[in-house]
């Protein structure tokens, strides 16, 4: 994917940051001005920021490293999700549950779960169940694969997260930090940029 000009940014209105009385301080090195009442986040700073962001996850994947995709705000979920897919990496968009990387082997007790009624369902094995039961063990199969269904194929903690809006995700950015994971984080002018990772941040949002 070729990285977008300062035209398409424009377009796309990345440059419209948060409310000004919502403003974080630290912030102000890439907030260019300030429109009715809403901050304008400086492009320029914004396109350095996402050749180096995008270099980094370049040298991840080429390493084979997985990078875990994390947006449950409405506005990113589909996009994410299909993005994610097509590079063939895990992704969380339906929501955040607490522990999902710090207690990762219970996580992965529950994808397996998920994946055991599947195989279940799909091989004849509960011919002999009621249409009740069989109802029972569908319903909660879609209620895990909704949550984990994008990191059924994640077996360890991710080398790197890529995280849409890290003031909404500070759940999963806390997680990240304790472990030691590296991030890439979308940030808007009411964040703190210094809460992604030094190598990788991305100091702009389109939401």
């Amino acid at each position: 994917m070729e990285k977008p000009n300062y035209k398409e940014l424009l377009a796309s209105g990345v440059h419209f940051g948060h409310l000004k009385k919502k403003w974080n301080p630290k912030m102000s090195p890439y907030i260019f001005a300030e429109r009715k009442g809403i901050h304008l986040i400086d492009l320029n700073r914004t396109s350095e920021c996402l050749e180096r962001a995008g270099q980094a996850a370049r040298q991840m994947a080429k390493a084979g490293k997985k990078i875990l995709f994390v947006a449950t705000k409405k506005q990113a979920r589909e996009i994410v999700a299909t993005a994610a897919k097509s590079v063939n990496m895990p992704y969380v968009t339906d929501r955040w549950l607490g522990g999902m990387m710090t207690n990762f082997a219970t996580i992965r007790r529950s994808v397996r779960k998920m994946q055991n009624i599947e195989r279940m369902l799909n091989d004849g094995s509960l011919s002999s169940i009621t249409k009740k039961e069989r109802l029972t063990l569908t319903r909660e199969h879609a209620k895990l694969d909704k949550v984990l269904g994008g990191i059924a194929n994640l077996n360890r903690t991710p080398s790197a997260m890529f995280i849409i809006d890290i003031h909404h995700e500070h759940i999963a950015i806390a997680e990240a930090h304790k472990l030691g994971i590296r991030t890439i984080g979308i940030v808007d002018t009411r964040s703190e940029e210094r809460r992604v990772g030094k190598e990788c941040r991305s100091r702009w949002s389109p939401y």
